[in-house]
C-alpha cells in the first residue's frame, strides 16, 4: 500500500511539472548573465561556466572544424581549428543595444551567438546570427555577421571557472575578455557617438514633455554644458529660455548665465547671473547659499575678463 502511495505521489509530481512548465534543474556548468553599460549602450552576455577540473583545455588539434559527438577522445577540451561555443551547454550569446564596432569592425545592434576558433597564437572570434542553438554542432558560417582575429594572452594565475569580464570601461569603449584555464581572450567594443544619441533623446523628451514640465529642458542644457558640446550650445540656450518662460528660478538662470559665459557672451552672462542671484536670495525658501556665493564669484571673474 505504501509503495502505491509513493508511486501515485511521483506521478502527481511529474504531471504537475508538465502542467506548470519544464523543471529548471541545476547544471554542472552554471548559467551566468553579465551586463555592462557603456554610456547609453548595454552589452549583455549569457553563458554557462565550465570548470577545468584538472583537464587540459587547449593545445591539441581538431579532426574537424565542427565538433561531432564529444571531444572525450581528444587530449584537450578546446582543440585548435574547431568552432567552440565559448562556454558550455547552449551557445554563448552576446547582445548589443546599439550599433558597435568590434576591434574597429562594424556590427549592427542585436543578439548574436558568440563562437571562437582557437589557434596557438591567434583566435578567430565569431558573431553569428543564429543565437539559440545547443553548442556549436549546427553552426553555419554563412550566418556569420562578423569575424575578427585576436591574440590570446597568458594569464598569470589560471582560472578554474570560465568567466567573461568587462575591463577599461572608458568613455565609449570597453574591453571584453573571455578567461579560462591559462588564457585570456580579449576584444574591444566601441559603442559610437554617445553624445549625439543622447542629444537626440533629449530632443524627443523636450518635444513630448508636458507644458509645465521643465525637467527635460534643464537636464538637456546641463548635459550639453557639462560635456562641452559646442555645436549644441545655441540649442541648449533655447531650452533654458523655454524653462525660464515657465518660471524663473535660480537654477535655470544660473545655468543660462554659465552657458552664456562659456559661449563668450560675458555681458549677457553677467546680467543673467545678477538676476539669478537676486531671484536666489528672494525666493522662498532661498536658493542654496553656497551656490549663490559661487555664482557671485563667477560674476566678479567675468567682469574682470570683459
Amino acid at each position: 500500500m505504501k509503495k502505491t502511495i509513493i508511486l501515485v505521489g511521483l506521478l502527481t509530481l511529474f504531471s504537475a511539472a508538465n502542467i506548470f512548465g519544464q523543471l529548471t534543474l541545476p547544471r554542472e556548468s552554471n548559467r551566468q548573465e553579465v551586463a555592462q553599460w557603456v554610456g547609453d549602450a548595454k552589452i549583455s552576455i549569457v553563458y554557462h561556466r565550465p570548470n577545468v577540473k584538472g583537464r587540459a583545455i587547449y593545445g591539441c588539434a581538431a579532426p574537424s572544424v565542427l565538433q561531432v559527438g564529444t571531444n572525450n577522445s581528444l587530449p584537450c577540451l578546446v582543440p585548435n581549428g574547431q568552432v567552440w561555443r565559448t562556454g558550455a551547454n547552449e551557445n554563448t550569446s552576446i547582445e548589443f543595444s546599439t550599433d558597435v564596432t568590434i576591434n574597429g569592425q562594424p556590427l549592427s545592434a542585436g543578439k548574436y551567438a558568440f563562437f571562437a576558433i582557437p589557434q596557438d597564437n591567434e583566435w578567430t572570434l565569431i558573431f553569428n546570427k543564429v543565437n539559440t542553438e545547443w553548442g556549436a554542432y549546427t553552426y553555419k558560417q554563412e550566418q556569420d555577421a562578423l569575424r575578427v582575429n585576436v591574440k590570446p594572452i597568458k594569464l598569470a594565475t589560471p582560472e578554474e571557472t570560465l568567466s567573461y569580464q568587462f575591463e577599461n570601461v572608458i568613455n565609449n569603449t570597453a574591453r571584453v575578455t573571455l578567461n579560462w584555464g591559462g588564457l585570456s581572450v580579449p576584444f574591444e567594443v566601441n559603442v559610437g557617438d554617445i553624445n549625439a544619441r543622447v542629444v537626440n533623446y533629449i530632443r524627443d523628451a523636450v518635444k513630448n514633455r508636458k507644458a509645465d514640465d521643465v525637467r527635460p529642458l534643464n537636464q538637456g542644457a546641463g548635459f550639453v554644458f557639462t560635456n562641452k558640446l559646442k555645436a549644441n550650445y545655441e540649442e541648449a540656450l533655447g531650452w533654458l529660455d523655454e524653462s525660464i518662460k515657465v518660471r524663473e528660478t535660480f537654477g535655470n538662470l544660473n545655468a543660462k548665465a554659465r552657458l552664456l559665459a562659456e559661449m563668450g557672451k560675458k555681458a549677457e552672462a553677467i546680467a543673467t547671473a545678477e538676476k539669478a542671484v537676486q531671484v536666489g536670495k528672494s525666493s522662498t525658501p532661498p536658493a542654496n547659499a553656497n551656490a549663490v556665493t559661487a555664482l557671485e564669484g563667477e560674476i566678479q571673474k567675468w567682469k574682470g575678463s570683459k
